[in-house]
């Protein structure tokens, strides 16, 4: 159902109080947008063009006005059954940048939790342009849309969008939109422009797969004369090269040198940084004749240039600490520096404060501390600041009360980072603690985000909490606290990313951004993304905020890493609920994605186990150590090793409340090397090479067998060591290939290279090759016909009689060995960058018979 009607509604700046917030940041690819950027953004007219069901009183028109306090002023599907969505149709091709979601007055059941955006010309053919979800609340939320093609070359011109409900908040609800708003620029003096640049790029992509199937079906004529008519390239002449070697020709010893000469160049380098990290964990059994006791809420800090880190405090289950630690790196040793730190003008015990390192001046600063609630007096609620000068090895308090100079009140599961360029120390969340009170049933007070400029030894508070007495005011910018959230800073994007944390009873799963240039504040848009090596059932696609979460970041890399461990349910410490694991994430800065590089469930552990592995971890199988689900622990960044530590904590044992950790972990992420990529790539050819060489000469075959394959073969890994035994049944199986091709049932193959193949096998393998090292050295069969399955396109077979018989086989069995080989160069080539290859789709993916 279509109608005519138009919109017309306000501006899309949104706000909560005074402080603006830009939902949905947008990857974008550096350099890869050629085109002038965005002066203008006009709000968009567009009608309701076709929509699945809606409810009666609840038209799709209704989300063309915005009435936020009339309850029937929005569309509502009939049922929530999927698929469910409402398409827009544009006045004319706009290229669409944001989109602007109107709310009810107050939060409703029907909001839509999750949702996705699609968009193109043809409202049958239409792309993702964003997947996110809208709050439970009555604010306004605006996302940016995505307006670029996927290789970033063009502008993305739009005429139908559509909008697809996922999930509403009331899960049994049906999906409700109250108000559309869409911005972008449609004045065909802009459009026309960018309508002819991506009409062009879909032109030369079709001539491309044109081109691709000519050459697979062996139409070389029609190749030759549509590419020399359209001086359009199917790829990059370096990737020809190799299709004539190895295609063409058979040379197997060329095509390797070939591969080894792109490696080298570091053609395959864009791939190999795509794919998960790899780690392992080390226990550090460290030769120090003393080192830090069992504890958890402690802190530990890098000096990455001298290769040091210091420890600080915590709580062994009976008392708060005060010793001071550092261990050496390179030495691999543990020296106490302080044992009672408050004996040398140092702070007094302390769990659950924070540290920070100041590479310049090379001091650390010290804040904020838990106290319980029976010493929680107005004597003992100061907020006291201290430093710790490691080349003078002398503490020296800076404040006594940080509240009383413009500082934050004493906070606990706060967060501290240091901008050391500006000289600016960020402090932000955390809860307050105030006097205790004859009545505990008092609200918690969550701390706002403060600034401290250590040149001038001067606070700022930059965001109050949105619940402060203040926040209402117009001048005052808020932000809602938390607490157990994680907090790092890009020094380079100059930027504050802040993840997760809790608010009573509420997870806060987003991932907000400050830039404290620009003083401004961003939600990024979640999105689905790669699972990392691990696809089971409980796969999340970002940790969980109802987790102990500990952050680092790389600023060189923009990478963030979050070790996600025991979730301490409802306060509870017991891990006997199946949720005790641990996992790794990174979130790229530049994909914008989430990927969870390992995740280990431990079955429900107690004393007993801990006791079996001396503190120090869950046996993970093979002998393999790694740290067991805990909390209160601490992990910190070596940013010049590369390498994580992470040291104690609490492993949530009921029956043993007072148990920590004293366990020292290293932790190394590593890529795929480009040897390791070379090894698997010589592996595929000389397997190749070798199926064919069995057909005609087994004693060959097994020689090559023996001295070749072998040598790219790592004969410690299992799987791989089984996969080359496998290889050797290859002589002992008939080859006659005119008998094969007179059999009932076989099926004559058109000299096909990928068409047909199950496409989405196909991309499952050629994601397995992720860990090329090899694992799963097989993850690219060349041995099953049903790999080299028949195209959509059929083929007359006529019966074969006589002489003919004779000259099919031998033509039939030309073209698998054809096939075979396309079959290979296709997987190759999708380790080299796309822009330098042939189309990944094929010609025959657009036809269906």
């Amino acid at each position: 159902m279509s109608t005519s009607t138009t919109t017309t509604s306000s501006p899309t700046d949104s706000s909560n109080g005074s402080l603006a917030i830009s939902y949905g940041a947008v990857p974008v690819v550096p350099g890869a947008n050629t085109q002038k950027p965005f002066t203008l953004s006009e709000r968009l007219n567009f009608e309701i063009y076709r929509y699945s069901s809606c409810s009666p009183n609840y038209l799709p028109e209704n989300v063309l006005v915005d009435c936020p306090n009339d309850q029937t002023s929005r569309w509502s599907a009939y049922t929530n059954s999927p698929p469910q969505f409402l398409t827009l149709k544009l006045r004319r091709p706009a290229i669409v940048q944001k989109i602007k979601f109107g709310k009810f007055e107050k939060s409703h059941v029907c909001n839509i939790k999750k949702f996705r955006v699609f968009g193109g010309l043809e409202d049958e053919h239409m792309v993702l342009l964003l997947e996110a979800g809208l709050k439970n609340d009555n604010i306004p939320e605006v996302f940016n849309l995505r307006c670029m093609t996927e290789d970033g070359a063009e502008n993305l011109p739009i005429l139908y969008l559509k909008i697809v409900p996922l999930l509403s908040w009331g899960p049994s609800f049906n999906f409700s939109i109250w108000y559309i708003e869409l911005h972008g620029q449609d004045d065909p003096m802009y459009t026309c422009a960018r309508m002819k640049s991506y009409n062009t790029l879909r032109e030369n992509e079709i001539i491309k797969l044109c081109l691709k199937h000519f050459r697979q079906q062996g139409y070389m004529k029609a190749f030759g004369a549509l590419q020399e008519q359209t001086n359009v390239r199917l790829e990059h002449p370096l990737i020809s090269e190799l299709h004539k070697y190895l295609v063409v020709q058979g040379d197997f010893e060329q095509a390797e040198r070939f591969i080894a000469k792109c490696i080298e160049d570091g053609l395959m380098d864009e791939y190999l940084n795509k794919q998960d990290y790899k780690h392992d964990w080390q226990m550090k059994y460290t030769q120090s004749e003393i080192k830090p006791g069992n504890r958890g809420g402690h802190q530990l800090v890098v000096d990455a240039k001298k290769r040091l880190i210091y420890l600080y405090g915590g709580w062994d289950g009976y008392q708060d600490l005060s010793d001071l630690w550092v261990y050496n790196i390179e030495l691999d040793e543990w020296t106490l520096l302080c044992e009672r730190s408050e004996l040398s003008n140092g702070p007094t015990p302390r769990s659950c404060h924070k540290l920070i390192f100041d590479p310049i001046s090379e001091n650390i600063f010290m804040l904020g501390r838990y106290l319980d609630n029976s010493i929680r007096t107005s004597d003992y609620i100061k907020s006291d600041f201290y430093l710790y000068d490691t080349r003078a090895r002398n503490w020296m308090q800076i404040c006594d009360d940080t509240s009383q100079v413009g500082g934050p009140q004493l906070v606990y599961d706060h967060q501290m980072c240091i901008d050391a360029d500006k000289r600016t120390i960020y402090v932000f969340g955390g809860k307050i603690l105030t006097p205790r009170s004859p009545t505990s049933s008092t609200e918690p007070e969550y701390s706002g985000l403060f600034s401290y400029h250590i040149a001038t030894n001067t606070w700022t508070q930059i965001l109050v909490d949105c619940h402060h007495a203040s926040a209402s005011q117009a001048d005052v910018m808020s932000i809602k606290s938390r607490i157990t959230h994680c907090m790092v800073f890009h020094n380079k994007q100059r930027k504050l990313y802040i993840y997760g944390g809790q608010r009573g009873k509420e997870d806060l799963d987003e991932l907000l951004t400050y830039d404290v240039d620009s003083q401004s504040i961003s939600l990024i848009n979640k999105e689905h993304s790669h699972l990392g090596t691990n696809t089971s059932t409980e796969a999340k696609f970002e940790p969980s905020s109802g987790y102990t979460l500990r952050a680092t970041i790389d600023c060189d890399r923009d990478e963030i890493y979050v070790f996600s461990s025991l979730n301490k349910v409802k306060d509870r410490r017991d891990v006997h609920h199946v949720d005790a694991s641990n996992s790794f994430w990174v979130y790229s800065l530049r994909t914008h994605k989430w990927s969870r590089i390992y995740y280990c469930r431990h079955n429900a552990q107690d004393v007993n186990s801990i006791n079996k592995a001396n503190f120090l971890g869950a046996s993970k199988g093979d002998d393999v150590l790694e740290p067991c689900p805990r909390y209160a622990h601490q992990l910190v960044y070596d940013e010049l090793a590369k390498t994580h530590y992470l040291f104690g904590g609490n492993p949530g044992i009921f029956q043993y409340q007072q148990l920590r950790l004293d366990d020292f972990w290293l932790l190394q992420l590593e890529k795929p090397k480009r040897d390791e990529i070379l090894k698997h790539c010589r592996y595929l050819v000389r397997k190749l090479r070798y199926e064919e060489m069995a057909r005609s000469d087994p004693i060959k075959a097994m020689e090559y067998l023996r001295h070749h394959i072998s040598d790219v073969i790592d004969h410690t890994d299992t799987e791989q060591l089984n996969n080359f035994h496998k290889l050797a049944s290859l002589l002992f199986k008939p080859h006659d290939n005119s008998q094969d091709s007179l059999s009932p049932r076989a099926t004559p193959e058109p000299c096909t290279e990928t068409e047909g193949f199950d496409t989405e096998a196909a991309s499952s393998k050629i994601e397995m090759t992720a860990n090329v090292g090899l694992g799963a050295a097989e993850n690219i069969s060349l041995e099953s016909n049903e790999s080299l399955a028949t195209s959509g396109i059929s083929e007359t077979v006529s019966s074969p009689s006589g002489s003919s018989c004779t000259k099919r086989a031998r033509t039939e069995a030309s073209c698998e060995l054809q096939n075979r080989r396309a079959y290979l160069f296709n997987k190759l080539v999708q380790l080299m960058p796309a822009s330098m290859v042939q189309p990944e789709r094929n010609l025959s993916d657009f036809v269906i018979i």
